[in-house]
């Protein structure tokens, strides 16, 4: 195939942000080359806010033809949890087909090295991004995302995450030197001397297991790991959101096709309704990789039944703040009342448990008790969420009705402190929008555990009532062990108990977050310098990103001879 985009081409182009990207994660500093404003789009080559609606609008009722081998049917049925059919039909897979033709390309694709491989995929981010406006409606009316976090979490932070990925690929594969000479003194008899030559081979075929919620900021560390390390991935989207990843496909394979490799090195594996084809795939000898964002049921059935292959599970915990005192206790209230909101709470990330003495806290404002935390918590949330557009742009609409249904039978698991209330979205009035629910429960009471030690996905929290802080530094390191947890936070302004808490996370590896008050919040986290989850406790096995996400998808092979 002959190569539109030359390999000088892409080195100029993209060696510069590959080296600010291996830079970034070394220093951990803040770093973005993917502006999170929707008004910097717009410049040559890009989409910008008008252009980027009429391109979804236009994919709307079509098919999206990827030219794969194997295509023995389309398929469909997307409904927007804004209300809208999407009408897009996608290529569904003859998997005998087309596996091997996947396999096809890995020689070429393995050979060109690990710089090529990096600014291939550099490529493939950068025409992405200059779709963002596009990719942002594809995001919102697949996951039910609002705008503005479809924009953002869906785009640029998506890109980071996957520009992460392949720093870190680049930099596990060139560790060690392609060649090395090598040589034994043998005293009186001439040395021995081997020439020795070292190549990353990739393992097989990746799969990606999509989810619904953040289809592009979960699936992008894995497709571009998998790609950047040698290896072919196949993506297998959740049946409510495939139209994000099957436009990154679909940009993934003109990309490589004009550089000069197989195009098939990924492509899309779309599915009937009710078809369930993730365990098949999960199963396949061709699949030596497995990325999987989603329920700890199915993560732990991965795990356990898909030995064949290298598998990297996100999956579910219950996340925990504990409140202890407060040096800014509307700061505390205002950053927890958002991240309560966000999204409706789903995400893997939102605290769930709030952890509070029963005889109260102290505060820059005075001691305060228990029920009067969590009554002004319900009167910030409310504030927050008093203006139906305001709580529209930040809410989004519920993803699925199995999220509604938790979040309808919470309500009888305590006392509500705050009622969800639901919300009408004028623009789209087939969204379900509904404000979070707060529950008081006794951290003493049995039947009250049986709530709080399960994760409630979606705009459910716990008030949980503890007899005091050393009781909720045990109830978060109980948590953690047995439930795993993706993210902790703390409210303290006691030495001790600050150092306890954090000793808990170090022990049960689990990512914390310590007094916020501004505009940080502990349900999100940055490309390049935080860690999403550590891997190191139930909720998932892996963090993005680090050296260990990456490390294991392809293994040094070496060829000697004597020199």
């Amino acid at each position: 195939m002959a190569a539109e985009l030359t390999y000088h081409q892409l080195i100029a182009a993209h060696r510069p942000t590959l080296d600010q990207a291996l830079e970034a994660i070394r220093t951990r500093a803040y770093w973005s080359p993917h502006p999170e404003h929707p008004k910097a789009y717009g410049e040559a080559g890009s989409l910008d806010m008008a252009a980027g609606k009429a391109a979804f609008d236009a994919l709307l009722g079509t098919r999206l033809d990827l030219g794969q081998p194997g295509t023995d049917d389309f398929v469909g049925g997307e409904v927007s949890p804004y209300g809208i059919e999407l009408g897009v039909e996608y290529p569904h897979a003859d998997l005998d087909v087309l596996l091997p033709a996947m396999k096809a390309g890995q020689k070429a694709w393995r050979d060109a090295g690990a710089e090529i491989r990096a600014v291939v995929c550099l490529e493939i981010l950068k025409r992405i991004s200059d779709r963002t406006h596009e990719f942002a409606h594809a995001v919102m009316h697949t996951s039910g995302q609002a705008f503005m976090m479809a924009f953002q979490a869906g785009g640029p932070h998506a890109q980071d995450r996957g520009l992460e990925a392949v720093a870190y690929a680049y930099v596990e594969q060139v560790r060690t030197p392609d060649t090395a000479e090598w040589t034994k003194p043998q005293g009186k008899r001439d040395p021995l001397a081997l020439t020795k030559q070292f190549t990353p081979v990739p393992r097989g075929i990746g799969l990606v297991i999509g989810c619904n919620t953040f289809p592009t900021w979960n699936g992008y560390p894995g497709l571009f790991a998998s790609l950047a390390t040698g290896n072919a991935v196949l993506v297998k989207p959740h049946p409510r959101a495939v139209l994000p990843l099957a436009l990154t496909v679909q940009v993934a394979r003109d990309v490589l096709g004009e550089a000069g490799f197989d195009p098939n090195l990924v492509a899309l594996a779309a599915e009937r309704p009710g078809e369930g084809i993730a365990k098949t795939l999960a199963t396949r000898p061709e699949i030596r990789i497995i990325d999987y964002t989603g329920s700890t049921e199915f993560g732990d059935w991965l795990e356990a039944n898909a030995r064949q292959a290298q598998v990297y599970t996100e999956k579910a915990g219950v996340n925990t703040v504990l409140v202890e005192s407060a040096g800014d206790y509307k700061g505390m209230l205002s950053n927890l009342a958002f991240s309560l909101s966000l999204y409706s709470g789903q995400m893997c990330t939102t605290p769930q448990n709030l952890l509070i003495p029963r005889d109260g806290i102290r505060t820059d404002e005075g001691p305060k008790t228990f029920d009067e935390v969590v009554a002004d918590l319900a009167r910030s949330v409310d504030g927050l969420l008093g203006d139906d557009a305001r709580a529209n742009a930040l809410l989004g609409a519920i993803v699925n009705p199995d999220v509604k249904a938790r979040l309808e039978a919470a309500a009888g698991l305590g006392e509500v402190a705050l009622a969800s209330r639901e919300i009408a979205n004028p623009e789209f009035p087939g969204a379900v929008v509904r404000t979070p629910v707060v529950v008081k429960l006794d951290g003493a009471k049995p039947d009250a555990e049986a709530a709080y030690m399960s994760e409630c996905f979606g705009p459910v929290s716990f008030a949980v009532a503890v007899d005091s802080a050393a009781d909720a530094v045990e109830l978060l390191r109980r948590t953690i062990r047995e439930k795993g947890a993706m993210t902790v936070g703390a409210y303290t302004t006691d030495e001790e108990v600050e150092q306890a808490v954090r000793e808990v996370c170090l022990e049960e590896a689990a990512q914390l977050s310590l007094n916020l008050v501004g505009g940080v919040y502990v349900n999100q986290t940055a490309a390049f310098s935080d860690f999403h989850g550590s891997g190191g406790n139930p909720a998932a096995n892996s963090a993005l990103c680090d050296g260990a996400f990456v490390a294991n998808r392809f293994r040094v092979v070496e060829v000697r001879r004597e020199a």
